[in-house]
């Protein structure tokens, strides 16, 4: 079962309508930040996701106090960095703050170790002390052999787990990392990542990550999918514990946010598109696909109805239909007239779950609906007993207490070993059935 946090706690960071205006009231005026709302949290592990210049290092140079602001609000700790004098910003910014850069940003005439011992200096600590830190974060990094070495003989990997070392040497509480990852080869990334994933976990130290891969997103606790300066939605990862207290039904791991990982940039809209035509199609040509789902945006956007639809599809393709047989249309107008009806359903109870109060009675209502939804596609009888632990499943999926893994498992067991009891088979057509509804339904 996937739990929801439980600890109240204060923001590490949280900014408030945070917006970046370079040569403002010119004619050439540009918005790098609009109108940004984040709270991270200590001990998160938070990815700020989007293609470039979508604004995400932006933000990012506004937590380490070198890029002021123009509007909103911002506090790091509960302090505004950009009310400190120079003197308290140079200490903010090497005691409460580290950073690791895409480049490596390693002076090639020290060795590796006056490199990573180089901002102690600065802190008055003694040689001897420098030398012991230094050298145990570079043992922990797997580097502690290139000590003595000028960093340019040292692979780029290795560079990095050096740039990572010298950015905790002060032992800051938040690391920010701007595409550390940008430069390596596939073996180095996935050191440095781990070496960043292990600074979240171990350290007990929030981490902020700029990316625009998609892959990284499984690391992070929760993920900020930013374009044109904005953050346009905040997600849960189900996977990981949450920091921050979620909302409940937040943390449930549909389709549409499998999708995103696979298509990080493409809109909701977008994502439900696909999903719903992975449901429909068949053998069809990559045209044919493509004219599908532009009949999908139509009747999705409510621009057409079950009628054209069906039209549409049947249509022959040198016409500008899809060119599927009758059969074939009458069954895909079918199944999506059902679809879209039902998961209507499933859109008000996540509303209501999220944004309301739920009485019992309401939420056995709706649990009661969706159960109906997936026993029509179910051919065989259920006993009472199987009917409540259906119920109890749906209930818990949709809310997002359960996932869809353990929702399919527990309709596959068998009744004595405390599952529902249906085939496997069975067991696999509702849940995929189901998670088509969850994604229609998904507000994110």
């Amino acid at each position: 079962m996937c739990g929801f946090a439980k600890r109240e706690l204060e923001p590490v960071i949280k900014t408030e309508n945070l917006e970046v205006v370079y040569n403002l009231g010119k004619s050439n005026e540009f918005r790098a930040l609009r109108s940004v709302n984040v709270d991270i949290y200590p001990e998160e592990y938070i990815i700020l996701f989007g293609p470039s210049g979508c604004g995400k290092s932006t933000l990012l140079y506004c937590f380490l106090g070198a890029l002021p602001y123009t509007f909103g609000k911002l506090s790091v700790k509960g302090e505004d960095p950009y009310q400190y004098n120079s003197e308290e910003l140079v200490h903010f910014q090497q005691k409460t703050i580290g950073i690791v850069y895409q480049a490596f940003y390693l002076i090639p005439s020290l060795s590796v170790m006056d490199n990573v011992s180089l901002p102690l200096i600065f802190a008055g600590m003694s040689k001897q002390d420098r030398e012991k830190r230094a050298l145990s974060l570079l043992r922990r990094f797997g580097v502690e052999a290139q000590a003595n070495k000028l960093p340019n003989s040292l692979s780029g990997g290795q560079q990095q787990r050096v740039a990572v070392s010298r950015a905790l040497v002060n032992d800051p509480e938040i690391l920010l990392a701007d595409e550390p990852v940008g430069n390596l080869d596939a073996i180095s990334t996935e050191e440095v990542m781990n070496s960043l994933s292990e600074v979240n976990r171990r350290d007990k130290k929030t981490v902020i990550l700029v990316t625009h891969d998609a892959k990284f997103i499984p690391y992070a606790h929760r993920t900020f999918y930013m374009t044109y300066g904005k953050v346009e939605r905040e997600v849960f990862n189900p996977e990981i514990e949450a920091i921050k207290v979620v909302e409940k039904g937040k943390t449930i791991m549909t389709e549409i946010e499998k999708l995103a990982r696979i298509y990080p940039y493409s809109t909701v809209d977008e994502l439900r598109v696909k999903s719903i035509v992975n449901y429909l199609t068949q053998k069809l040509t990559f045209e044919q696909l493509e004219r599908l789902e532009k009949a999908v945006v139509k009747i999705i956007e409510g621009k057409i109805h079950e009628a054209d639809f069906k039209r549409m599809l049947l249509e022959k393709f040198e016409r500008g239909g899809v060119g599927v047989s009758t059969s074939a249309g009458e069954k895909m107008t079918k199944q999506m007239e059902k679809i879209m009806r039902e998961s209507l359903a499933v859109k008000r109870f996540r509303k209501r779950l999220v944004e309301e109060e739920m009485t019992g009675t309401e939420m056995s209502r709706y649990v009661k609906h969706l159960r109906t939804y997936l026993l029509d596609e179910y051919e065989g009888q259920v006993s009472l007993g199987q009917l409540r632990r259906l119920e109890r499943a749906v209930e818990e999926r949709i809310s997002g207490s359960a996932k869809k893994e353990e929702f399919e498992l527990f309709l596959g067991t068998s009744y004595d070993k405390g599952g529902v009891g249906f085939h496997w088979r069975t067991a696999r057509n509702m849940t995929l059935y189901l998670e088509k509804l969850i994604a229609q339904g998904t507000r994110i």
